[in-house]
């Protein structure tokens, strides 16, 4: 596989919290992609959702352990306060292990990572739960993205979703019902935003390497990235409203990446899309056969990651600050931006060395 991984951990277990979607994929019944896009559900009974601990079969901890290893690594579980600060605590403790002593080192449970060739692969390493999202999940992928925006060598992102049939089919529905408190947990549901909000944030191109289902908070987290690369079997959704849910917490990164009435369409009728589709639609970059999945989402990472530092930021930060304003707001903002892009050292060297006919020598200055 072209992860290339360094090292893993299998996951502790599942914190009972929502975080926002839900984790349900389609069938595969021999009707194909059409089928799957269609709506057909993959599951123990073929025709209801069921929740990850549904599936979670026999574990030789049992549940009181893996809860409780959970919050000891997250701060989950615990008087809201506290939590907040346990939770800050170990995304921080997680960026200074990826800093200071590589990768390999990392304490992550759920994610592999790996730099190389200037391209960071951050994976959801939970095939077995179809890599859907939980509480560690998503504090490991906020300290993945916080490590690779730190780390100079790190020119872009991929991030995967580890196995052939989902990069990641939303979060847990048995968490929507909980014992914490309303303030609690619905602090926690913006941990998906908070996600999000760094992603866009990072200052380098993220790509989404899409192998198979990306359904709800799956769906949010591959849009969130700046481009996405989708094997011919991929297929995106929202099926909240078929649960009685809808699809809240992921209606921006939708929005940003495709017609409004599109995203409405999709959140309203939970009609699943295609590879194909999604490509005429807007919001996936390339489609290309499952085998030449890796190939073609790493020679666009290295494309974007060989390009100048500085401008990819600047100009980057520009596209995701001018989305939500006035076009008038907008183009005060470019035209500094503009300004400040012709001010850096890469800029006049990518000048020199076109004039000169060579290529340039960016330093990120």
């Amino acid at each position: 596989m072209g992860f290339r991984p360094l090292g893993s951990c299998s996951p502790t277990g599942q914190p009972v919290l929502f975080l926002g979607g839900l984790d349900g994929v389609a069938k595969d019944d021999g009707r194909g992609e059409q089928g799957r896009a269609n709506g057909h559900r993959d599951d123990d009974h073929g025709d209801e959702w069921t929740g990850e601990a549904e599936r979670e079969g026999d574990d030789e901890h049992g549940d009181g352990q893996r809860e409780q290893q959970v919050a000891d690594a997250v701060g989950e579980q615990r008087p809201m306060g506290d939590a907040l600060a346990a939770r800050s605590d170990g995304i921080d403790r997680l960026v200074h292990d990826a800093r200071g002593y590589g990768a390999m080192t990392a304490q992550y449970e759920s994610l592999l990572f790996d730099v190389a060739e200037r391209v960071a692969t951050i994976t959801i390493n939970r095939p077995d739960k179809r890599n859907a999202l939980n509480a560690v999940v998503i504090t490991e992928l906020r300290a993945a993205f916080a490590a690779a925006k730190a780390d100079a060598a790190v020119g872009a992102v991929v991030l995967a979703g580890a196995g052939d049939r989902a990069f990641c089919a939303g979060a847990d529905l048995s968490g929507v019902i909980g014992e914490d408190s309303f303030v609690a947990e619905h602090d926690r549901r913006g941990d998906i935003i908070r996600l999000f909000l760094e992603m866009w944030a990072l200052g380098k191109p993220t790509i989404g390497r899409v192998q198979g289902f990306a359904l709800a908070g799956g769906f949010g987290l591959a849009l969130a990235c700046d481009l996405i690369v989708a094997s011919d079997a991929a297929v995106f959704g929202t099926p909240e409203i078929d649960v009685g849910m809808w699809p809240m917490m992921i209606t921006v990164p939708m929005l940003r990446s495709m017609p409004p009435k599109v995203a409405l369409e999709l959140q309203m009728t939970a009609r699943r899309v295609g590879a194909e589709e999604a490509q005429r639609i807007g919001f996936v970059s390339r489609v290309v056969p499952m085998d030449e999945l890796d190939a073609a989402t790493y020679e666009l990472a290295r494309a974007v990651a060989s390009k100048s530092p500085a401008i990819l930021r600047l100009g980057r930060d520009a596209f995701y600050a001018v989305l939500d304003q006035r076009a008038e707001d907008a183009f005060k903002l470019l035209q500094a931006g503009l300004t400040m892009v012709n001010q850096t050292e890469d800029s006049k060297e990518g000048i020199r060395a076109f004039v000169e006919k060579r290529s340039p020598n960016y330093t990120g200055r």
